[in-house]
């Protein structure tokens, strides 16, 4: 159970989801938190502040002055300073796309924002907005400036939304949030306290000249959903990524490189000094023979290229593991368990995390922000993961492997 006197101050603003904040509420309350809650305005519209003081035993903050707020006794004008100054944690649950927007450019034109600019201690969001909104360059791009600033981004789930569509954009579970809560305040309490955990992720380019390059269609969104979660859970974290468009994690250390022979090197390097090796990189499994010291020109006839096999990461680090635990990943288009036991079999590593891609995949996999699959042990035991953002899919696996 978390320490009785750490705090945390629930922002709640006004979505839908407003009423799935009382839960959110009564699941930190049973690790051990007290509990305050802030009200936004339109919050109110949806669910009421008594609600709250009776789960909470607290005083509710519902507006900026004195008068708007049940039971004020201190000074409206320095209020916000004593919330933020007495809190451990703030969490914004929901959080909309509109405070999203407020965060993220510094506005402070009610008591929450003010309170948010007057903290400075770590900060947890729980977005919740229908999903056109969340996945609108505008959100992604706040998004990933709070990401910048250390912001802990606990990502939404996937399903029916309110307003009737289907898709990322729903509040995550209230357990889920209460736990996300607990590793960052208890960062060093989980099952990865002290480990160092190596993580590749996104894919590798081998060039064919100065212009052109073989890929796949990797986002490394899985891979740095793990490194997140890793370091959440306590672990220093050691990401090798290769090229994505993707912002670097929040308290992990990131070395980009570009080729599979480049991420080979840093790998083995890295796993070296590693507790747990996830590779996740999509990585090529050939590379051109020869590359091209100038840009390729049209001839008019068909081109052959050569290729050439790429070291395999896999079967290096699980050769070399030792104590270490090592994971590998495999993405089929078909017979998902089958293939993901033969690669298992033929690496030697300790876990298979198999996902499908391509057609099979139905809206998952490479650059999706959703995920399912099956993560395989050596001993045969397969363990299912159920289909949800990569956040929490990252989760699961470290529940599964760590």
């Amino acid at each position: 159970m978390a320490d009785a006197a750490k705090k945390i101050v629930v922002g709640v603003t006004g979505g839908v989801a407003a009423y799935k904040a009382a839960e959110v509420v009564r699941r930190l309350q049973d690790r051990g938190f007290r509990v305050q809650v802030v009200m936004t305005r339109s919050a109110q519209r949806f669910v009421g502040a008594l609600t709250f003081a009776a789960l909470t035993g607290e005083k509710v903050v519902t507006g900026m002055f004195s008068e708007e707020s049940d039971g004020a006794t201190l000074d409206s004008s320095v209020e916000h300073i004593g919330v933020a100054q007495n809190a451990d944690l703030l969490l914004i649950a929901p959080a909309t796309a509109d405070f999203l927007a407020k965060m993220a450019h510094g506005l402070a034109d009610d008591f929450l924002s003010t309170t948010h600019l007057a903290f400075d201690g770590p900060v947890a969001i729980a977005p919740a907005m229908n999903v056109k909104m969340w996945e609108h360059a505008a959100t992604r791009a706040n998004l990933e400036t709070l990401r910048e600033r250390g912001v802990n981004v606990i990502e939404p789930d996937a399903g029916a939304l309110a307003c009737g569509m289907v898709g990322p954009g729903r509040l995550a579970e209230p357990d889920a949030i209460a736990d996300e809560v607990a590793r960052i305040l208890e960062p060093r309490s989980g099952a990865l306290a002290g480990k160092t955990v190596l993580i590749t992720a996104g894919p590798t380019r081998e060039p064919l000249d100065p212009v052109r390059y073989l890929t796949n269609r990797s986002s490394g969104k899985m891979g740095y959903a793990l490194a997140e979660e890793a370091a959440a859970r306590g672990a220093r974290v050691v990401l090798v990524s290769g090229p994505t468009a993707l912002a670097a994690p929040s308290g992990v250390e990131t070395i980009t490189v570009e080729t599979a022979a480049e991420m080979y090197e840093a790998a083995v390097k890295c796993a070296a000094e590693a507790d747990f090796a996830v590779l996740a990189a999509a990585v090529a499994d050939y590379r051109p023979a020869e590359t091209a010291t100038q840009k390729m020109k049209k001839d008019g006839a068909g081109r052959s290229i050569a290729l050439v096999q790429n070291p395999d990461i896999l079967a290096a680090v699980s050769a070399a593991s030792g104590e270490r635990v090592v994971v590998g990943f495999a993405a089929e288009t078909e017979n998902l368990e089958e293939n993901a036991r033969t690669k298992l079999g033929a690496k030697g590593c300790d876990y298979i995390v198999a996902n499908l891609v391509g057609e099979a995949a139905e809206g998952t996999g490479f650059d999706s922000d959703e995920n399912a699959g099956v993560v395989i042990s050596a001993d045969g035991r397969a363990t299912a993961l159920e289909r949800g953002t990569k956040r929490a899919m990252a989760g699961r696996i470290w529940d599964a492997v760590g």
